[in-house]
């Protein structure tokens, strides 16, 4: 898959990211994904730097970076093309209810069948990923290359990104106070409202006359996004590191964690793909379905994760789950979509 012009345009003006991005292609990566390894590795090798009260004062650059990123995305959100997308409701309903209501019940159902402890991080990290929206760029570059139905991913997409800021707190609450954890919901009500609701809202209001601008420098505005998460993921495996909370993890536990993320992946894909034969969706309808419906977005799990998790030590093994998962989906789903791309085209013959 080969990056649009203006990505390539961005990527020409940051210096190394050029060189890495032709590294990444090589071995068939995503160039960000290596970055994410990258800050990992640094964060285990200089923990101190990242810390809250570290020299960097990372903390506020990535609760400011969480604000604009949300209203950057409500100046993107077009209210009339989200009208217009709402005629479809079949398959919309199944990929909100699969992204919202699958994931979430059957996390919490293995985890009464392997009677997992619900305090433990790597758990609440999997049920977060579970609680997550659906992203939005690759689930809509899936979609095209496999031959679906390109406005209904990019509604479900869209709708999804901005149902998850209201249905993924209220998922974690419940999860939460089920006895998961003690963080005071009142205080990340608070902070969700004033670093996430109150941006969105205000980006929204001002579509009409910045609208047009945000889509122009998209590129640019996604390669910010993508900085301020590698910054967040930066700070949070400083601190996790910093306080040994990775002490309890073997390669082992990752490697299950890994071929956990896989299994659910399959496991959503499967139901989806069948739920659609019985509702006798298109073809077209079927693969958007499939993935937008099986997709979590790694950008709303990493900035959520500043404002449902106020104490940055958990953060690194939280968001664990879904960086693995991230990546597995990007694999999978693109060796997926173009094994229906070449059906569709001998569909055609």
């Amino acid at each position: 898959m080969k990056p649009d012009n203006n990505d390539n345009t961005v990527a020409k003006g940051v210096g190394l990211i050029p060189r890495v991005n032709r590294f990444a292609n090589r071995l068939g990566l995503d160039w960000f994904l290596l970055a994410l390894l990258l800050m990992i590795v640094l964060a285990y090798l200089w923990p101190q730097v990242g810390v809250k009260d570290g020299p960097l004062a990372l903390g506020t650059i990535t609760d400011v970076g969480v604000s604009v990123i949300f209203l950057f995305y409500g100046l993107r959100l077009s209210p009339e093309k989200l009208k217009a997308g709402l005629s479809n409701w079949r398959l919309h309903l199944l990929v909100q209810l699969s992204t919202f209501v699958l994931f979430p019940v059957l996390v919490l159902l293995l985890m009464q069948v392997v009677s997992a402890d619900s305090s433990s991080l790597l758990w609440l990290g999997v049920f977060y990923l579970a609680a997550l929206p659906s992203t939005v760029s690759s689930s809509v570059v899936m979609v095209s290359v496999a031959g679906g139905n390109m406005p209904a991913a990019i509604f479900n997409a869209s709708i999804s990104s901005l149902l998850g800021v209201f249905i993924t707190p209220l998922w974690m609450g419940v999860f939460l106070s089920a006895g998961a954890g003690t963080i005071d919901m009142q205080e990340v009500m608070l902070k969700l409202v004033v670093q996430v609701l109150v941006p969105v809202i205000v980006g929204i209001l001002l579509h009409s006359r910045l609208g047009a601008f945000a889509e122009r420098y998209k590129a640019k505005i996604r390669f910010f996004d993508q900085s301020i998460i590698l910054l967040i993921v930066y700070s949070s495996f400083c601190e996790s590191y910093a306080r040994n909370l990775f002490g309890g993890l073997s390669m082992l536990h990752l490697v299950g964690l890994g071929v956990g993320m896989l299994a659910l992946f399959f496991l959503i894909y499967g139901i989806i793909t069948t739920i659609s034969r019985l509702l006798h969706l298109t073809w077209e309808d079927k693969i958007t379905a499939v993935f937008c419906g099986s997709k979590k977005s790694l950008v709303h799990g990493t900035v959520m994760s500043k404002v449902l998790f106020p104490d940055a030590n958990m953060v690194g093994v939280v968001l664990l789950p879904i960086m693995i998962y991230h990546a597995l989906q990007l694999v999978v789903a693109s060796i997926i979509a173009q094994a229906a791309a070449r059906k569709a085209a001998a569909r055609q013959l």
